[in-house]
């Protein structure tokens, strides 16, 4: 992303590449490594069972046994072969093992894979219509002499993308849109970059139904993407203010005083400030149609997801007549028939409507293989017979803990697999079918789990220099690295020690 918008490098410089250069692996390159070590580690733990209530499904604390594996090297070799087939729509039969030729249950991530593909449709749709990006231009053009208020309302809106639909590389085309406007305003490109990334990535951090983040860990733990909502949408409320005072409180001090700008003038910073408040049109009624429908359709996410009757009476009552208890198949099938709809109000004509149907699916393939491969990790560690083995050494690291540090466990646990494995859904995919059964020997939600996952998962990218959404906002923004760092880091350690707080307390209650 940020080589399209660099100058062009000579022929000579093309032709004689930095061999000093590094550049972090892909997600993919490191699930590929993940998953070989995975299967040479399976060659030497040793294998064994724990055994399982068979009202709740989870492990049974203390009832380890070790056990014979029953697999030759043909055998392993086909396992490592099927991983990725297994992580699509693998079955598990009855004895526990997963294979495309089972019966029983899908274990496979078929499910999110689908639902991960619809919600990129509806995204892609929606921005195609222009109706996102003349809503933002809208609101900036009717507070552009309340500066602050702006950032403000402009953070808070990120901040519903990210909670909501994880908003990401869907940021980078505003970049174009706020850095005119901010420098009109009398504030630095700092300020514009900060207002996405800080706006957007709070909202991730603390995730209330973030399909690539919530969804894909809760369906890896085995539980409802609604629960423990009210702890997020707590979380979300408390520290998405604390992101908004800290940009504020940089903004103010540059408009007083722009020397004190972290990242100065940049060449042609005076033209841009003539267009920054340039007359954009009124909303025409499709796009507010469109705006509408986009809110309408999350907004019933929320509503079809949510387990009201166990979230108001507790988790043994039965469902409301009224209660959706929707999952991943009728979501996927929602944001479907929804991306349809949004396309025709939008007026993008047939053509324009299967074209985008087919960007958008093509946008988000990417994460949906990611969750598959992880996934695919997942099942060699289940048919060798050691992921019970590896629940087994890490009972006793949360067995004899109280509940509260239980969740700082798993909150610090989750920060270096964030650096790891940069991807969220991945990330999911990868960890929480280890970490979640460990909240039943704590005697703690599994929902407490994932929420100690998304939260240091938030907290590492909004920093990671292999995230394309930092590093390719900051090349668009042109602020440096090392300036962002720098603006940026006091901003996170308040944030990490909240965080924490928060999931050792929630934990605890």
């Amino acid at each position: 992303m940020a080589t399209k918008h660099a100058a062009p490098p000579s022929r000579a410089a093309a032709a004689k590449p930095d061999k000093r250069s590094f550049r972090f692996p892909s997600a993919f390159t490191v699930l590929l490594v993940v998953t070989i070590a995975v299967w040479l580690l399976a060659f030497i733990v040793p294998t064994g069972n724990y055994q399982v209530d068979p009202e709740t499904g989870a492990p049974i604390p203390g009832s380890y046994e070790g056990t014979d594996s029953a697999l030759g090297f043909g055998d392993r070799l086909m396992e490592l072969f099927l991983a990725p087939i297994n992580g699509l729509y693998g079955v598990i039969n009855p004895d526990g093992y997963i294979g495309p030729y089972e019966s029983g249950e899908l274990y496979g991530a078929a499910g999110v894979f689908l639902f991960v593909i619809a919600i990129g449709i509806f995204i892609t749709m929606a921005m195609q219509t222009g109706a996102i990006d003349n809503g933002v231009a809208r609101i900036a053009q009717r507070m552009s002499t309340r500066g602050t208020v702006l950032i403000a309302v402009l953070m808070v809106l990120f901040s519903i993308g990210g909670t909501t639909e994880g908003m990401a590389e869907e940021t980078l085309g505003f970049y174009a849109l706020l850095i005119p406007l901010m420098l009109a305003l009398g504030y630095d490109r700092m300020v514009a970059a900060a207002t996405i990334l800080v706006g957007a990535g709070i909202g991730v951090l603390a995730s209330t139904v973030n399909p690539f983040a919530t969804g894909v860990a809760s369906d890896s733990a085995g539980i409802s993407i609604g629960d423990g909502i009210g702890f997020r949408f707590l979380m979300y409320l408390l520290l998405v203010p604390v992101g908004v005072w800290w940009v504020l409180r940089y903004a103010r001090r540059i408009k007083k005083d722009p020397s004190r700008s972290m990242v100065g003038e940049v060449e042609g910073d005076d033209l841009l400030r003539l267009q920054g408040l340039r007359d954009v049109p009124s909303l025409t009624g499709r796009e507010k149609s469109v705006l509408g429908i986009v809110g309408i359709t999350f907004a019933f996410m929320i509503f079809a997801i949510v387990p009201w009757a166990q979230v108001i009476n507790g988790p043994a009552a039965e469902s409301y007549g009224w209660q959706l208890d929707w999952y991943f198949p009728e979501l996927a099938a929602l944001f479907i028939v929804m991306s349809l709809v949004v396309g025709m109000i939008g007026g993008l004509g047939e053509k324009g409507l299967t074209d985008t149907l087919v960007k958008g699916a093509g946008d988000f393939i990417g994460v949906g293989l990611i969750i598959v491969l992880a996934r695919g990790v997942t099942v060699i560690m289940n048919n060798s017979d050691i992921t019970d083995t590896i629940l087994h050494s890490m009972e006793n690291l949360v067995s004899d803990t109280s509940s509260g540090v239980f969740g700082l466990v798993m909150f610090l646990i989750n920060i270096p697999l964030a650096f790891l494995v940069p991807s969220t859904s991945g990330h999911a995919a990868l960890a929480m079918p280890i970490l979640a059964p460990l909240a039943d020997f704590a005697g703690v939600e599994r929902a407490m789990v994932v929420t100690a996952f998304q939260s240091a998962s938030g907290i590492v990218n909004l920093i990671t220099p292999t995230s394309a959404v930092v590093m390719g906002g900051l090349a668009l923004a042109k602020v440096r690295y090392d300036q962002y760092l720098k603006f940026v880091l006091p901003l996170v350690g308040i944030l990490f020690v909240l965080t924490a707080a928060f999931v050792a307390v929630g934990a605890a209650i």
